[in-house]
Parts: C-alpha cells; structure tokens; sequence
C-alpha cells in the first residue's frame, strides 16, 4: 500500500522548497520540522538580515500558522527564546 505525507511532512517539503528557492536563503542549508502546520527553523545564518528573510518566506508559505525562529545569527535573538505566533488567526476559534 502507498504511503501517503502527513499535512505537517506536505507542509515541511513546501518550506525547504521556498527556501531553496529563494535566492538569499538557498545556501543556507537550513533545518526545517514542521509540527501542528508551525515551522520550526533552525541552523546558521552570517546575518540578522538573513535570520529576518528565513523566517519570513516560511510564514509566507501557504498553510503555515507561525513559524519557531531558532536559527542562530549574529544580532539575532536568542535562538531558544524566538516563537514568532500570528494573533487572531487560525487555533484561536475565529473563522
């Protein structure tokens, strides 16, 4: 029987694919874990800019509620402290 992708493992493939296409953040190699539709990004990024650009072409993915930052960047926050969670969307009852 075919093995069918949970949404969260759908949802992992789009956010690496966004990545790897994106050219700022394409050579990154960037670890990514999708848990209950919320990315979870972590590795190394050279800039705070790069960490910025990182997070948000992972919330820009379609299906996405928010996105755990814990890629380590000079400037960065605390990579252990960084949970990034749009109010007012979906979880919170709202349709």
């Amino acid at each position: 029987m075919p093995e069918t992708l949970s949404n969260d493992e759908l949802l992992r493939e789009s956010v690496l694919q966004a990545l790897a296409d994106d050219r700022q953040t394409a050579g990154l190699g960037l670890r990514v874990g999708v848990l209950n539709a919320f990315a979870h990004l972590a590795g190394k990024a050279p800039s705070e800019r790069l960490w910025h650009r990182a997070e948000a072409v992972a919330a820009n993915v379609a299906g996405v509620r928010g996105v755990v930052n814990r890629i380590e960047a000079p400037g960065a926050p605390n990579p252990i402290r960084t949970i990034n969670i749009p109010l007012g969307q979906s979880g919170s009852g709202e349709r």
